[in-house]
């Protein structure tokens, strides 16, 4: 049976200066955040290992997660960043590669200014080499974003893309038939696969099961169970519910499915997805 990971959390060192979206509006995370802080958490739900997630678009941030992986057992991969437009990405990709604790890399797709950023013709070599590193595109984008990443998984069918926070679904404002068709179309091509995370911060403070319940259906018809991975987004979680609160809610929205795909999707997708094609695979397993 495979361990359980979280596949998606971050920490940060506020003084380091480079988030530039971490503002003290958001007072809640205006702080470090740092391995001690999670452990307990990852403890109490038997949870075996975690991908450390940028959250920072310079490459400063992206070595100084590596050092904390290379310090904590804890974390099996980093997913990083490298600015994939400029001449010379794709060197650094295979630079940043050589350190088998690198498992993907994520631009901050929807911080950027144009929709489409990613399909500019002075990203296709580093995107070239990210998918000859054996490394994921992890996707952070919102629903304007689906079309833009269909042309990038058309274009480039090898490479591995994990949508972040299934795109971000506008949850208070209701379902949309358009993110549903965009992600539908995403999960035709069998290199995408999608995070279940992030979707309590989009939701609100309160929210519970039968609310997301619809957003789980759909993507649990697209996407089949062996290509969702489960993730918290902590801490950016804390901005609407306890860590606690959001593996409550996964596991009642989980528990009508077998075993086999409920292991799937907590843990045994990320294995496969992230760290097995980067030999970061480990031969122990916990129970779920």
């Amino acid at each position: 049976m495979s361990r359980q990971i979280d596949a998606h959390q971050h920490f940060w060192r506020v003084s380091r200066g480079d988030y530039g979206w971490l503002t003290p509006e958001l007072a809640a995370i205006y702080r470090d955040f740092g391995p001690a802080a999670l452990t307990p958490l990852l403890d109490r739900h038997g949870i075996g290992a975690t991908i450390l997630v940028q959250a920072a678009p310079t490459a400063e941030e992206t070595r100084f997660l590596l050092e904390i992986a290379a310090a904590e057992p804890i974390v099996a991969g980093v997913v990083g960043w490298v600015a994939l437009d400029r001449p010379g990405a794709a060197v650094e990709v295979a630079g940043l590669a050589d350190n088998d604790l690198l498992v993907g890399l994520r631009p901050m797709l929807h911080d950027l200014p144009q929709d489409d950023w990613i399909l500019r013709p002075e990203t296709a070599p580093g995107l070239e080499e990210v998918q000859r590193q054996g490394l994921v595109f992890d996707a952070l984008i919102r629903p304007p974003h689906l079309p833009h990443l269909l042309r990038l998984a058309e274009r480039h069918p090898a490479l591995s893309i994990v949508i972040d926070h299934a795109a971000k679904p506008e949850l208070r404002r209701g379902w949309s038939d358009d993110w549903a068709a965009g992600m539908r179309a995403l999960a035709r091509h069998a290199q995408v696969c999608c995070k279940f995370s992030g979707l309590l911060t989009e939701a609100g403070p309160g929210t519970g099961a039968a609310l997301l319940a619809p957003y789980l259906d759909l993507l649990l018809d697209a996407f089949g169970p062996e290509r969702l991975v489960w993730g918290s987004d902590w801490p950016v979680l804390t901005l609407a519910a306890d860590y606690d609160r959001w593996r409550d809610v996964t596991m009642e929205l989980l528990e009508p499915l077998p075993p086999e795909a409920r292991h799937a999707i907590l843990g045994g997708n990320a294995e496969r997805i992230y760290l097995s094609r980067r030999g970061r695979r480990t031969d122990h397993a916990e129970a779920y």
